[in-house]
């Protein structure tokens, strides 16, 4: 059976979107999910005002950060574990799907498959009332954290997944020294999650409030770098951090920013024994002495996305109570989109919004 509704299309870069008329039926191994909420995400400001290029020829409809309800399945749509995926299932959809068969996937860095599928890059995406999706990799939202409604767990889909990965990759365990550079979208998150795993964080922001706000979930240390030159922000971190208590060596780093300035004091951070890993992006390019991960016999890592495999483990952080969203999202109407947008792009929003189908907006 095929499922209408409608979606905000991309047609162009630097042009507003357009909406469109969507009619989907799932086939083989597929379903078509009615989305209960969709996370604007810097990546698709990086699609639409940026210059980076979606996969899928456009037009395409953004958006990878979803949570909603499977409305309709195709034969033999199932779930990795081999359980039948039926109408009514609440889900959480990957931002990276994997092909689950290829030497990468079975190796377990099935994050980074060379064949996998990003809904709103490779296939259209969450801006929409639904979307068609393969069924494999979609994760059961199980029982909500209290207080939670389906639409809340749209940035798990990136947003705190992504940060729970580069963690697992640093090997953050109780009583490690952590540095998140970022404390913004995913980075509020890693914060989150390092001190629920018994780390002691050290949170960076160029923002003093927003660096401030980290102490309420979990940070043991803040620095703000406005207005701080590279040499003044390392020679702040290094304070804050004997002020905390912090010996000079093994600091596990990880850089959420996505900036230039971010990635260059991450790296002048490093320690004997430590760990940088890159988890924010960006096209600048950065300037570095790589012998330093030679003398301080050092490991650097980049992370992309994360694994459906971990995504029940995050899950499980926010129905305990770990790991917080809702303070850090808001929700408003699909219909309102090309307004949002617009705020975004100018660096106006203080929450990450999540979208919430509705009623169409005019099309004229």
């Amino acid at each position: 059976m095929s499922v209408r509704g409608w979606a905000w299309r991309m047609v162009k870069p630097d042009a507003p979107l357009e909406v469109a008329e969507i009619n989907l039926t799932p086939g083989p191994g597929e379903v078509v999910v009615g989305v209960a909420g969709c996370g604007i995400c810097h990546t698709d400001l990086g699609f639409l005002f940026g210059g980076v290029r979606t996969r899928r020829a456009l037009p395409v409809t953004l958006g990878h950060e979803v949570s909603g309800t499977v409305v309709e399945a195709g034969k033999g749509a199932r779930l990795q574990s081999g359980e039948t995926l039926h109408p009514g299932t609440a889900v959480v959809v990957p931002a990276v799907l994997p092909c689950g068969e290829c030497v990468i996937c079975r190796s377990g860095r099935d994050n980074i498959c060379p064949t996998q599928v990003m809904p709103g890059n490779d296939l259209d995406g969450g801006f929409a009332t639904h979307l068609l999706l393969p069924a494999r990799f979609l994760i059961p939202a199980g029982p909500l954290p209290a207080g939670h409604e389906l639409r809340d767990l749209a940035v798990v889909a990136d947003a705190v997944t992504t940060p729970y990965q580069a963690l697992l990759r640093a090997r953050v365990e109780r009583e490690d020294r952590v540095v998140i550079i970022g404390a913004g979208g995913i980075g509020i998150y890693g914060v989150q999650i390092a001190a629920a795993w018994g780390a002691s964080v050290l949170a960076v922001d160029l923002d003093p409030a927003r660096a401030a706000r980290t102490r309420e979930f979990g940070a043991c240390a803040t620095v703000a770098t406005r207005g701080l030159d590279d040499d003044g922000a390392r020679a702040a971190v290094r304070a804050a951090a004997k002020q905390a208590g912090w010996g000079a060596d093994g600091w596990k780093v990880l850089e959420m920013s996505g900036s230039a300035p971010g990635q260059r004091l991450a790296f002048s951070l490093l320690t004997r024994g430590g760990t940088l890993g890159i988890v924010g992006f960006t096209r600048d390019k950065v300037e570095l002495r790589l012998s330093n991960l030679m003398a301080f016999d050092a490991d650097a890592f980049g992370s992309w996305g994360c694994s459906p495999r971990h995504y029940p483990a995050v899950l499980t952080l926010l129905r305990e109570g770990k790991v917080q969203v809702r303070p850090f999202i808001s929700s408003h109407a699909l219909a309102d989109l090309r307004a949002l947008l617009d705020l975004a792009h100018a660096g106006r929003l203080d929450t990450r919004p999540v979208l919430v189908p509705g009623e169409k907006p005019p099309t004229h």
